[in-house]
């Protein structure tokens, strides 16, 4: 009987042990499942080599395509980061790099051309919110909509991107870029 009941306490002791675990880790092992960080050879590499948060790029990515390679938007944007082809041509010029609308869709290239944009975009503008602008409605709209006073210099007042698909994109971009740099500590 002693036997039995020190087995059960062992048992017992070893489950509240195991439940005590997945009860405080469930929720960075879900949201990991939910913000993952794929193809983090390349995301890794580029954001080193262009100095963008990494955290940046995946939420980026997690946007765009959801880490689908062959992603295409109903606009022709292509690929994890979604480049348009025009976009694309400019910074592999800019770069000095071969560059063929194919390789749009090989995750090196596509991570490589889009980090470099966002790279150039954030030292451009000063301000990851309204790189994330530009990215999303190019970089003219943005420069008008300085211009114009609608919004600031620094990017301060995002909530007035006139556009709604650009000011919801921003907001999305950031919320999950905090997410990303919350469970990746």
């Amino acid at each position: 009987m002693i036997k039995l009941l020190r087995k059960l306490i062992i048992f017992l002791f070893i489950a509240i042990a195991i439940i005590i675990f997945l009860l405080f880790n469930y929720k960075d092992v879900i949201l990991k499942e939910i913000y993952p960080k794929k193809y983090s050879e390349y995301v890794n590499r580029y954001a080193k080599e262009y100095n963008v948060d990494d955290n940046l790029i995946y939420a980026i990515i997690k946007s765009e395509s959801n880490f689908n390679q062959n992603a295409e938007s109903h606009k022709n944007a292509k690929g994890l980061m979604q480049l348009m082809n025009s976009t694309a041509e400019d910074v592999a010029k800019s770069m000095k790099i071969n560059y063929n609308e194919k390789d749009l869709s090989k995750p090196d290239v596509n991570i490589k051309l889009g980090v470099k944009y966002i790279s150039d975009l954030i030292i451009k503008y000063k301000s990851i919110e309204l790189a994330l602008a530009a990215y999303n409605a190019g970089s003219g709209k943005v420069d008008n909509w300085i211009k114009d006073k609608t919004l600031k210099e620094d990017g301060s007042n995002i909530e007035n991107i006139p556009y709604k698909e650009t000011n919801n994109y921003v907001r999305k971009i950031l919320r999950d870029y905090k997410i990303y740099k919350d469970i990746y500590v």
